[in-house]
C-alpha cells in the first residue's frame, strides 16, 4: 500500500464528493423552485425600489436643509450688519450736527462714512417738503397749515431717517405742517 492510498489528499476527496452529488441530483428544475426564485426576485426588487425611494427622499431633505441653512445664515448676516449700521447712526448724526453748526473740518469724515454705508445699502430718507408718511416719519412737532395747502407736509427734518437694504432702519424725526 502506498502512502497516497493511506492518506488521501483532502482536495481530491472534496472533488470526488461533489461529482457523486452531481450524479445523484435531478437534472430537471421543478416549477416550484422557479416560482420561488421569481418570488424572491420580486421581493428583492421591491426592497431595492423602497431603498431607492428612501435614499431619494433623504437626499431631497438634505438639499432642503442646506438651502434653509444658507438662507438663515444670509438673514443672520443681514441682521448683524443692520445692527452694526444702526449703532453707527449716532456717529453719522453727530457729524451732521457738527456740519450744521459750521464745523467744516468734519465734512470729509462724514462724507467717507456716508459713502461707505451707502455702498452697503444705507439710504437716507429725504423728508423736507415731502408728504407726511407715518411709516417713514416720526412727527415730534406740529404747526398749522397755511391757506391752500393739502394734507400734512414735512416742514423740517430734525433727525434724518434711514432705510437699510429696503427696510426702515430708523424713522425720520420731523416737524409737520398741516
Amino acid at each position: 500500500m502506498t502512502d497516497a492510498e493511506v492518506n488521501p489528499d483532502p482536495a481530491e476527496l472534496i472533488v470526488e464528493e461533489a461529482a457523486a452529488a452531481a450524479e445523484q441530483a435531478p437534472t430537471a428544475v421543478s416549477d416550484d423552485s422557479v416560482e420561488a426564485l421569481l418570488a424572491d426576485f420580486e421581493q428583492v426588487t421591491a426592497e431595492r425600489d423602497e431603498y431607492l425611494r428612501l435614499a431619494q427622499e433623504k437626499q431631497a431633505e438634505l438639499e432642503n436643509f442646506r438651502k434653509r441653512m444658507m438662507k438663515q445664515q444670509a438673514e443672520e448676516v443681514a441682521r448683524s450688519t443692520g445692527r452694526l449700521v444702526e449703532a453707527l447712526l449716532p456717529v453719522l448724526d453727530a457729524f451732521d450736527y457738527a456740519v450744521a453748526h459750521g464745523e467744516a473740518s468734519v465734512t470729509p469724515m462724514r462724507e467717507q462714512l456716508a459713502i461707505a454705508l451707502e455702498k452697503e445699502g444705507l439710504v437716507r430718507i429725504d423728508s423736507d417738503g415731502a408728504t407726511f408718511d407715518p411709516n417713514l416719519h416720526e412727527a415730534v412737532a406740529h404747526e398749522p397749515a397755511g391757506e391752500g395747502e393739502d394734507g400734512p407736509v414735512v416742514s423740517e427734518t430734525m433727525r434724518a431717517g434711514y432705510t437699510w437694504q429696503g427696510q426702515l432702519l430708523r424713522a425720520a424725526m420731523v416737524r409737520v405742517k398741516g
